[in-house]
């Protein structure tokens, strides 16, 4: 029987979980752990690249622990652990570092993007690295695949390049990961901008959906999102907020474009609107729930975190021990 490949994923605890971040990432995630061996990480180490309140970050990290575990994650199945309990992927990016080009790292268009106007002596060194981490997180695992939005496909190849300099300087080493994107909800935008991204740090709060907001809360952001001056439900040029709302639908309940094209043909945009929130309510309303009772559950949230990182601490020490030896460092007694 083949071996099952490895995935690896991870979410940085800030803001809120929306359902960009649900749809793109973590419900595919709880079906690759039927077929996969899958690593799923809260990034806090990467969190700390902006400024952060240590409560609040502390607190939030559980929070979106019991969040992997509500939206289907099982620790039975998954390795789920925070970054900052595996001391390799901080050892590993100093290592890669030294590998690593000025000029590569200059042209990350997040890089170019989070320090726009930005003064340089007001620029951590950490946002400019910020990819040789993220090259650590996923070659320190061997990750044959790793779920990526289309945001952070600069970075799989930085790290995929990275790989490939390492095994060639000092000999075969780390498997080279391949990019895997799903084919539906991949990039799900902005309710009050259709042309922008939904994100989880978007000031205006009616911009996204929370995956544990409430179901009025839910309703009320569908009726506000922004569309066009139309009144058909259909794709065309002019009507990416139509579109938008027409991929959160498709994403919930499996209906294709044409399906919902159908069976909204001569209904307005008020009845649609609430068709899709009607959707997303029904399958948050379970995860918000189970949210709310692993939260109440410390000890049990303390096993499962404890138990994730002894797992992946246990391959990592592997591979950075392989590392060190490649470098050439002194073996440790």
């Amino acid at each position: 029987m083949d071996k099952k490949k490895t995935i690896l994923s991870g979410v940085q605890p800030s803001g809120v979980m929306t359902i960009g971040n649900y749809i793109g990432a973590v419900r595919n995630w709880t079906q690759m752990q039927e077929d996969y061996n899958c690593l799923y990480m809260i990034v806090d180490l990467h969190a700390i690249t902006v400024r952060q309140d240590p409560v609040k970050l502390r607190q939030r990290c559980m929070e979106f622990l019991a969040l992997y575990l509500a939206c289907g994650l099982d620790p039975s199945k998954s390795t789920l652990f925070f970054q900052s309990h595996v001391h390799q992927h901080a050892e590993l990016s100093w290592a890669l570092s030294t590998i690593s080009y000025m000029g590569e790292l200059s042209r990350m268009t997040q890089f170019k993007d989070k320090t726009k106007n930005k003064q340089d002596a007001n620029i951590g060194v950490g946002l400019f690295t910020y990819p040789v981490l993220m090259a650590a997180d996923i070659l320190l695992y061997q990750a044959d695949l790793v779920p990526v939005g289309i945001d952070q496909k600069q970075h799989l190849e930085l790290t995929r390049n990275l790989a490939e300099r390492f095994n060639h300087q000092f000999g075969d080493m780390f498997t080279v990961p391949e990019p895997y994107i799903p084919k539906i909800g991949a990039k799900i935008t902005s309710l009050s901008d259709p042309l922008k991204k939904m994100s989880k740090s978007d000031e205006n709060v009616n911009s996204f959906i929370s995956v544990i907001d409430e179901p009025d809360v839910i309703l009320r952001k569908f009726k506000r999102a922004v569309t066009d001056s139309g009144s058909e439900v259909k794709r065309g040029e002019g009507k990416e907020g139509i579109e938008n709302l027409m991929s959160i639908m498709s994403a919930f309940t499996g209906k294709t474009f044409e399906d919902i094209e159908g069976e909204f043909q001569g209904k307005g945009y008020g009845d649609f609107k609430c068709a899709v929130a009607e959707c997303v309510i029904d399958e948050l309303t379970p995860v918000r729930e189970r949210y709310y009772d692993y939260l109440k559950n410390k000890d049990y949230l303390q096993s499962v975190y404890k138990e994730g990182a002894e797992r992946a601490s246990y391959i990592a020490s592997k591979t950075i021990k392989k590392v060190y030896r490649k470098l050439g460092f002194v073996d440790k007694l």
